[in-house]
């Protein structure tokens, strides 16, 4: 089954061959890992659209340390526990490090579902595609899915941007939203060890319009960070790396290690 749908007429887009193709003749060929591209240029915009393959190397390798698996751990948690349904998508996918994570945790408890992704980077989409080989995925903005109204049990948006009408729009009615925001501390004491006058996260109210609030989980705890590489890939996925001068990169560069506040919270919506 494919949620997909055409980008440029909307038709539902059905496996022929290699290629996805709509009733209108519209065909996207699928890439050799197995993904699909169906980000059309009028959706890139006239920012540098999603990361380079050298920062999404970065950031797979960091993840794969183990610094975030606290959250990944609660990430799974939640969605085993509140999918009703199988359809999942994971808006703004990235390289795949909590997708792989999420088919993992329902493959355990023999849960089953299908699990797509979705997002702007085509060489995250690729790292993505070829690590879950059970996705399926697709380039794409979060701002215009390429997916089917009403066709998704669960939808999980980890620092991602939020595009609320577009997750209403794909959710069934009752279904999830999991939501993955970085809290008031978050990386605080890096922010001290390169700013002068570092400031908090602004933490916003949890209300969503078109969603109801479920439940909040805060997942707090304390990361050792043992060299400049590490160190300077968690900068790189932060959105402080491109608010940053020569004078803090300057202080970045000099730390060869870290001990700093990993502060998430997890939340938990209904689409109404």
């Amino acid at each position: 089954m494919s949620i997909f749908i055409c980008p440029v007429c909307g038709k539902n887009l059905e496996l022929s061959g290699n290629s996805y193709v709509c009733e209108k003749g519209h065909s996207f060929d699928r890439a050799r890992s197995g993904y699909v591209n169906l980000l059309l240029s009028k959706h890139i915009g006239k920012a540098v659209h999603g990361d380079n393959k050298l920062m999404v190397q970065a950031r797979r390798d960091f993840l794969d340390k183990g610094y975030y698996s606290p959250l990944c751990d609660a990430l799974c948690e939640a969605v085993a526990e509140n999918l009703n349904g199988s359809v999942i998508i994971d808006a703004g996918c990235g390289e795949g490090y909590y997708t792989s994570a999420i088919i993992d945790k329902l493959n355990e408890l023999n849960i089953a579902a299908d699990v797509f992704g979705a997002d702007i980077s085509k060489a995250a989409v690729e790292y993505s595609s070829k690590r879950c080989k059970s996705g399926k995925f697709a380039v794409a903005s979060v701002f215009h899915l390429p997916v089917a109204d009403s066709s998704c049990d669960m939808l999980v948006t980890l620092f991602a941007p939020y595009c609320g009408e577009e997750y209403s729009r794909v959710l069934k009615k009752g279904g999830i939203m999991i939501m993955a925001i970085p809290s008031a501390e978050h990386l605080w004491e890096l922010k001290q060890a390169i700013y002068d006058t570092p400031y908090k996260n602004e933490v916003k109210p949890y209300e969503l319009e078109g969603f109801e609030f479920i439940e909040a989980k805060k997942i707090t705890y304390t990361m050792e960070l043992g060299s400049q590489e590490d160190i300077n890939a968690l900068f790189s996925m932060t959105p402080y790396y491109y608010r940053t001068g020569r004078e803090q990169q300057e202080k970045l560069s000099k730390l060869c290690s870290l001990r700093t506040k990993a502060d998430f919270e997890l939340l938990v919506y209904r689409n109404i």
